[in-house]
């Protein structure tokens, strides 16, 4: 199942559960970064006046919509997939990947440079490329950034960003960057040390500090609560951003790729959600829906299969369907975060409140650090007319991720709301 929306920044690392203190000086060419946070408006943390009810009602806020992206079948168990290996992805997928959810990355080279560098340093220490690429996505929120890290530094996995709005270190290049990102797993996946030379500033630290994780930590799960913290979920919600890039589109090819998988295995239920999010890329929903309930049946355990069933049945407008399709799902797979966003905003539309604030909150449980969640709240309390509620839960969204531009225009619409 899939991460983080992804334009919600992790950048919680600082990588380790020790302080910046213990870390080891940065090499030469690799200057700490700036203590400083990018330049945004600044709000009160309170409201700072009463709010005019006949404005407000005449309003609109605004929120991220809902998680629509189908997400492919995981035929392999995500607690054993490997930080070491090969990519599954190309690099040509990863670039229309990213382009598809940013198209204006905020980086200093390429998104083609990008990509080629991460296919490039990973090749070389032998880490899965594609993989440690989705790290970085969820890191930077597909290159949009927003939290204490800035574009500027050249930092992809939040290297030394510990929170309290330190922003780690810099690197001189975007490759340079990318190559101490691949170091860093390698400190926690091989006891030998990487074949360039060492650009990590943190790879001492978890060698000399983290001997319970220095050579130990194998698969992309185990970095859970070990390189974000808390990080309950990081690890799955890589690998449903790189499940996701693997995803067919809804050209004529795709379609036939998948014909061709249903007769081979007609009673396959990957192969029933591959054709599927074909269907579904196209905007053939009926055929969609049928091919994700037939899967369903098949594998009543699938997860993948009650979100498609769910996102499909909003896109044909069967609110009834897509609830009981998500109330399954979260049942199931309690810590799926696309279920929940979901459900609370179909809760939100519907004037549920209470009920989508409980959802969201199970949200921020899995996942910290989503300032789509945080600003949802705000937006209930907006609906229950607690406006002082509202303008701390903004604040506090805008915390989370400063380049959130719903957040951004929510503070800007309530405080246009004041007397």
């Amino acid at each position: 199942m899939r991460l983080v929306r992804t334009i919600v920044p992790a950048l919680t690392l600082g990588c380790l559960l020790l302080p910046v203190a213990g870390c080891a000086a940065p090499v030469k060419d690799t200057p700490v970064a700036q203590r400083t946070i990018e330049g945004r408006p600044v709000f009160p943390e309170k409201i700072p006046g009463e709010i005019n009810k006949r404005a407000i009602s005449s309003v609109h806020f605004r929120c991220e919509p809902a998680f629509a992206i189908p997400m492919m079948e995981v035929t392999e168990n995500p607690e054993t997939i490997t930080i070491l290996g090969t990519a599954e992805a190309s690099q040509e997928q990863m670039v229309t990947f990213i382009k598809k959810r940013n198209t204006a990355p905020k980086l200093n080279c390429s998104v083609e440079e990008i990509v080629g560098y991460y296919y490039k340093e990973a090749a070389v220490e032998g880490v899965r490329p594609d993989v440690a690429l989705c790290q970085a996505l969820k890191e930077t929120g597909f290159f949009a950034y927003g939290g204490d890290v800035s574009p500027k530094q050249n930092n992809f996995c939040g290297l030394g960003a510990t929170g309290n709005h330190e922003p780690g270190y810099s690197f001189n290049t975007p490759q340079l960057g990318v190559r101490a990102h691949i170091q860093h797993l390698i400190a926690y996946t091989k006891y030998k040390p990487p074949v360039q030379a060492l650009v990590d500033p943190r790879y001492q630290h978890v060698v000399t500090n983290r001997p319970d994780l220095h050579g130990k930590v194998l698969t992309w799960t185990k970095l859970n609560g070990a390189w974000a913290v808390p990080g309950k979920n990081y690890g799955q919600e890589i690998l449903m951003l790189w499940r996701e890039a693997q995803a067919p589109n809804g050209s004529e090819a795709s379609l036939q790729a998948a014909q061709k998988k249903i007769s081979q295995a007609p009673d396959e239920a990957a192969n029933l959600i591959y054709r599927g999010i074909v269907y579904y890329n196209r905007d053939d929903f009926k055929n969609a829906q049928t091919d994700f309930a037939a899967a369903q049946k098949l594998n009543p355990q699938s997860g993948e299969a009650l979100f498609n069933l769910a996102i499909t049945a909003e896109k044909l407008g069967d609110k009834k369907a897509a609830r009981k399709a998500y109330d399954q799902l979260i049942t199931l797979q309690p810590n799926t975060n696309q279920a929940w966003y979901n459900r609370a905003l179909l809760r939100y539309r519907d004037r549920d409140y209470e009920g989508a604030i409980a959802d969201l909150q199970k949200l921020l449980q899995i996942e910290a650090r989503s300032a789509d969640a945080q600003n949802l709240i705000g937006l209930c309390h907006v609906g229950q007319k607690k406006y002082s509620e509202a303008w701390e839960d903004f604040a506090a969204a805008g915390k989370i991720n400063s380049a959130n531009m719903n957040v951004l225009a929510n503070q800007f619409i309530i405080q246009a709301c004041l007397k």
